[in-house]
């Protein structure tokens, strides 16, 4: 399976707390529900269309408590992601939850060890593995090279502060373009293969007077 990440960002590459201010106020974050006043048919589209490429999803504890909450009362046949949450399997992440703590049909608990567990999902056939959200388990799978595909979604917002995708720590990656859109609210979404370590190349001039091509 191809393991891709799709998150909801800020200008300034802050994750947390797109949904409602209560969701995630973890470090003192005063700006919880910054997505809200940008969302749009087509944001609505592009999501459906990534769920239903969706076979399974890993997600990260703090998220898949929030979409428990959410998710399993909402029972629209027609409703992509609801329909896919509820059915297909999620592998949690948790080091303080119990297999018995998980009550959403399908969870399950991944294993301590998480990249490893992680390798063995990815050489199944199938789908995509998806994670959406779970900004801690997104930095593991990406120090990690386990990413195959980022969709960013990002918004016209800056906040200045928050949990943020690419922080402090972050390993360099070669990454390339493959879908770029822009929405009527002004979000700008971009998919990108990651392709292992970035290309370095230097615009000083050659011994012979003329710049080298990067």
């Amino acid at each position: 399976m191809k393991l891709t990440v799709t998150t909801f960002q800020t200008l300034d590459g802050v994750m947390q707390a797109p949904g409602g201010p209560e969701e995630d106020p973890a470090g003192g974050f005063e700006h919880g529900g910054w997505l809200v006043p940008h969302a749009d048919a087509e944001m609505g589209a592009f999501m459906d269309e990534t769920f239903r490429a969706a076979e399974a999803f890993l997600l990260g504890r703090f998220t898949y408590e929030t979409f428990a909450a959410y998710w399993p009362k909402m029972d629209d046949p027609d409703d992509t992601v609801a329909t896919k949450l509820n059915t297909l399997p999620k592998h949690v992440v948790s080091r303080t939850l119990r297999d018995e703590d998980l009550t959403w049909e399908g969870a399950s608990l991944l294993g301590e060890d998480v990249v490893a567990r992680v390798t063995d999902l990815k050489a199944q056939p199938g789908g995509e593995l998806q994670v959406h959200g779970s900004a801690g388990l997104v930095q593991t799978l990406l120090h990690h090279g386990l990413v195959d595909e980022l969709r960013l979604l990002t918004f016209p917002v800056v906040l200045g502060s928050g949990k943020r995708l690419f922080g402090e720590g972050t390993v360099p990656a070669g990454v390339k373009l493959t879908d770029t859109r822009t929405t009527s609210a002004g979000t700008i979404i971009s998919v990108y293969a990651v392709e292992g370590r970035p290309g370095y190349g230097t615009f000083a001039l050659d011994v012979e007077g003329s710049a080298p091509a990067a």
